[in-house]
């Protein structure tokens, strides 16, 4: 069985938090980075958040915040001595750039989430945007780097794009990830875990074809074995 690969992050969207913490057990040594959701936030997730820290792994708190520059620094300050690694806002530059102050000089990162992927083009016009994701997308990796985030959100079809402009320290995380053996669900701008990465992504998120599988420890196997094609680049 192949180890751990840590640019794989499982996301833990279950009902509550003893079936989060079952997911965690039943995957055991074979995932070593997890993302806790707003599912998890409103049943009191960052208890969950700080055990897995306690374990020894690593914590993506994908909350996307969104409000007034004030309110959202004060929240990314109340989250900076979390010990937790990732969080994420939406990519406005008022709000990436109140995060970046809120979370200081610690080791929490700032993400910037750039259009969700279960949104296509006709979405985005139907919400009122003249721009296709593509162009939206590259816009807000500009803005989000001028705002001094860590990386950002995006599609595995914009990965390519966002590691370009952002650079090789840049973080891209990708989800929408679907192995060939899984269904899409309402990921509309999905690739398998191979081509996420060739695209230039760090970081996967792949949810249900672990989670909601008969043995998510098999299947986060399979999904580490085809993300072994696809080495990560050596360490700067």
């Amino acid at each position: 069985m192949p180890a751990a690969d840590p640019r794989l992050i499982v996301p833990l969207d279950q009902p509550g938090l003893t079936e989060a913490r079952a997911l965690v057990a039943q995957l055991g040594d074979r995932v070593s980075f997890y993302k806790v959701g707003l599912e998890l936030f409103a049943r009191g997730g960052m208890g969950l958040a700080r055990e897995l820290k306690g374990q020894g792994k690593q914590v993506f708190l994908d909350w996307k915040l969104h409000d007034i520059g004030a309110t959202v620094e004060r929240a990314a300050a109340a989250l900076s001595d979390s010990g937790c690694d990732l969080l994420t806002v939406h990519a406005e530059p008022q709000v990436m750039a109140a995060a970046v102050r809120g979370v200081g000089q610690s080791s929490l990162k700032v993400l910037a989430v750039t259009v969700l992927t279960s949104l296509s083009d006709a979405d985005l016009k139907e919400i009122g945007y003249a721009s296709g994701a593509r162009s939206l997308v590259e816009r807000r990796i500009h803005q989000a780097l001028a705002a001094g985030c860590a990386g950002v959100v995006a599609s595995p079809q914009e990965a390519e794009l966002a590691r370009k402009i952002g650079g090789k320290d840049f973080l891209v995380v990708t989800p929408g990830v679907r192995p060939e053996w899984s269904a899409k669900n309402d990921q509309v701008r999905a690739a398998t875990p191979a081509e996420a990465l060739r695209a230039g992504a760090s970081h996967l998120v792949c949810g249900r074809p672990i989670s909601a599988a008969n043995d998510p420890a098999d299947a986060a196997a399979k999904v580490i074995a085809e993300m072994a094609a696809v080495p990560a680049p050596p360490a700067a």
